[in-house]
This record gives structure tokens, C-alpha cells and sequence, in this order.
């Protein structure tokens, strides 16, 4: 009997990717004491990563189309170590956004891919289960990532920290490089026209459009709670330190738990109400955070990881399995949108935050999470469940 490697495969693709992504977010405090720089300037090596991923995204799309899905995923796994190494090396905080920027043009070649693949490679019953899995490793590379750069940080400092980052990446690599079988099902795209077109009958699709929306709406209010909470608790009365503030992310182990579920959740609730709710619910545990106990703080900050991971892991299954031809190009565009609105949600609440503090921030995420629920009822439908 065959051993099937690929959900392996694709585990620590979607871990790696996530490893990278947001590693300097539990770092924010000490970057700003170390470069002297305020909160919106070091939240700059978040967003430069985001923006870089938003502008690659429709790009590595369309390439995957032509080259093939495992060729593509693991040259740019190989890659990222580089920049990984550099950030270790950057003598200040601009050469520390621009390696950042580098990591970000390396990551949708991943992660919009791998969701490429897995569209194609399971039957469309099985790919919203394999994705909620993948969005499951997707979070504990996101814990992972905060937690040990906060630890390895406190005791040797943030350089070390980046070396342990690309060294896990190169495991990475190596895993996925032996264990992703070459797809097998992938028709490859006449040219990068064809995908420019495939490209512009997704936007021109409601369903599809108004899927793009909410990833922006889901990652500008992750990155936005998640990047500015760090100010919160670093300052008085909690005063955090770096370990405790990277330990604040095991709240992200909460969204490695559900996830994998996501496909019996859509198969009771359907999409479009399984949403509704979760961005319901979403919107009880931001009220938990303008409480000022501690526990409080972190158990809101673990409803919204939850629920945000969940709405991830819908949204993008609703992309792979209504895009009818160029997936990698449709992912690719909802992976730009999403950026986009990651990009904006490290920069924005910043202003929020200066005039406001952390209410500011909270209103701001309140916003867009009405919004996206408002797309949601009016543009998603249900054909089938599952």
C-alpha cells in the first residue's frame, strides 16, 4: 500500500510560510529601543513584507500556471533563505525592511500555490478539509514564529533569532522538496496572457470579488490586533517582556485547533452562514480586549485568532473551488488582496493608535469586520455544501 506524502507536503509548506511571514511582530518593542524608532516606524518590517506579497502574488500565480505547481514552491522555499540570513546581518532599520521586502516577494510562490495544488490535486469534498489542515500548519508556523523569535530573542537577541528562523526554513525546504509528488493533474496555461484573462474574469465575477474583499477585511484586522497589542502590553501597567509578549501568541494554537474542523463546519452551517457567524462572534472577542484584565486581553485575542483562522480557511476554499479555470491566478488575486490588507492594517491603526490608543485600533477592526459580513450576505451562495 502507497503511503500518500502529500498532506505532510503540504503541512510544512504552509508552516514554513507563515514561519517567515510575520516573524518581527513579538520583536516591535525591542526593534523600536534598538533603532530608536517609534511603533509606526518598526511596524514597517511587517507591512514591507505584506506589500511585497501583495505585488508578487497575482505574478507567482501566473508563473505557477505555466512552470508547474512543485517546481515553483520549492525554488522559492530554497530562496527565502537567503533574505532569512541577511536579516541577521542588517545594521539598521531600513536594511532590515528591505530584506523583509525581499522575504515577502518569496512567499506567494508558496502559499498561493500549495492552495493552487490542493484545488486541483483532492476532489473538491476533500480540498476544503486539506485546506483547513493546511491553514491549521499555516497557524502554528504563525505561533511558532512569534514565539521562538520572542524567546531565542530574550536570551541571545534578535540576530539569533533570524539564524534559528532559517534554519527551520532550510528543514522545510528539504521536507517538501522530497515529499510533494509532481502534480498530476495541473494544465499548464498557453501563455502569461491567458492568465492576464483569467485574471480579469475573476474580478469580474461577484462571488469571487466579494471573496477577495473579506481576505482583505480578515487579514487588516489580524494584523492591525495583532501588531499594535504588543505596544499595549509592553507599556504600563503589564510591561511585558519580549518572551512573555511572543508567548502572548499561543492564542494562534486555538486556530490550529479548529481549523482542520472547517470542513464539517461548512458541510452543517455552509459557507456563507458559517461566516456570518464567526465574524459575529469575531466582533465579542474584540469587546474582551477593551478589558483591562490581562486574561481578558488574551482570552479575546484567542476567539478573534479562531474565528480569523476559520474565515481564512473558507475563503479561500470558496476561491479554489469556484474558480473554474486559472487557480493559481485566482488564488493569486485573492493572496493580493489579502496582503493589501495586511499591508494597510499595519499602517493604518497607527494613526488610530497615536489619536485613540488601543479603542482607536478596536473601532477600526470593528469597521471592517461589519463590512466584510455585509459582502458576505450579499454576494456568497451556497450551491452545495461542502
Amino acid at each position: 500500500m502507497r503511503v500518500d506524502y502529500r498532506p505532510v507536503a503540504v503541512i510544512l509548506a504552509g508552516f514554513c510560510a507563515f514561519l517567515d511571514l510575520y516573524a518581527t511582530q513579538a520583536l516591535l518593542p525591542l526593534l523600536a529601543a534598538t533603532f530608536r524608532a517609534s511603533p509606526r516606524d518598526v511596524s514597517l518590517t511587517v507591512s514591507a513584507t505584506t506589500v511585497a506579497v501583495a505585488i508578487i502574488a497575482p505574478f507567482a500565480g501566473a508563473l505557477a500556471d505555466r512552470l508547474g505547481r512543485k517546481r515553483v514552491i520549492t525554488a522559492a522555499m530554497f530562496a527565502l533563505i537567503l533574505p532569512t540570513l541577511l536579516i541577521a546581518n542588517a545594521d539598521s532599520l531600513a536594511a532590515m525592511v528591505f530584506w523583509r521586502f525581499v522575504q515577502g516577494l518569496l512567499l506567494p510562490p508558496v502559499f498561493a500555490v500549495v492552495v493552487a495544488y490542493i484545488g486541483e490535486e483532492w476532489p473538491p469534498a476533500e480540498a476544503t478539509a486539506m485546506t483547513g489542515i493546511y491553514m491549521a500548519a499555516s497557524s502554528f508556523g504563525g505561533f511558532t514564529s512569534r514565539f521562538m523569535t520572542g524567546i531565542v530573542a530574550q536570551h541571545f537577541g534578535w540576530r539569533p533569532a533570524f539564524l534559528a528562523l532559517a534554519a527551520v526554513t532550510l528543514i522545510c525546504a528539504i521536507g517538501v522538496a522530497a515529499l510533494l509528488p509532481r502534480e498530476r493533474r495541473f494544465v499548464r496555461t498557453r501563455s502569461v496572457l491567458s492568465s492576464a484573462r483569467h485574471m480579469l474574469r475573476h474580478i469580474r465575477t461577484p462571488r469571487l470579488a466579494a471573496t477577495y474583499a473579506v481576505g482583505f477585511g480578515v487579514l487588516f484586522s489580524f494584523v492591525a490586533l495583532f501588531t499594535y497589542v504588543n505596544f499595549l502590553l509592553a507599556a504600563p501597567p503589564y510591561r511585558l517582556s519580549t518572551a512573555a509578549l511572543g508567548s502572548i501568541f499561543v492564542v494562534y494554537l486555538l486556530g490550529v485547533a479548529v481549523t482542520p474542523a472547517t470542513g464539517r463546519l461548512v458541510r452543517r452551517f455552509g459557507r456563507r452562514r458559517l461566516v456570518a457567524l464567526l465574524i459575529v462572534l469575531w466582533g465579542g472577542g474584540l469587546l474582551l480586549t477593551l478589558w483591562p484584565a490581562l486574561a481578558a486581553i488574551i482570552a479575546g485575542l484567542a476567539v478573534t485568532a479562531g474565528c480569523g483562522f476559520v474565515c481564512q480557511s473558507v475563503a479561500t476554499s470558496y476561491v479554489a473551488v469556484t474558480a473554474e479555470e486559472g487557480r493559481s491566478a485566482a488564488v493569486g488575486l485573492y493572496v493580493t488582496c489579502y496582503y493589501v490588507g495586511g499591508s494597510l492594517g499595519a499602517i493604518l491603526p497607527g494613526f488610530a493608535w497615536s489619536r485613540a490608543g488601543w479603542p482607536g485600533c478596536i473601532a477600526i477592526v470593528a469597521a471592517m469586520l461589519t463590512l466584510m459580513a455585509a459582502l458576505v450576505l450579499r454576494f456568497w451562495r451556497d450551491p452545495g455544501r461542502g
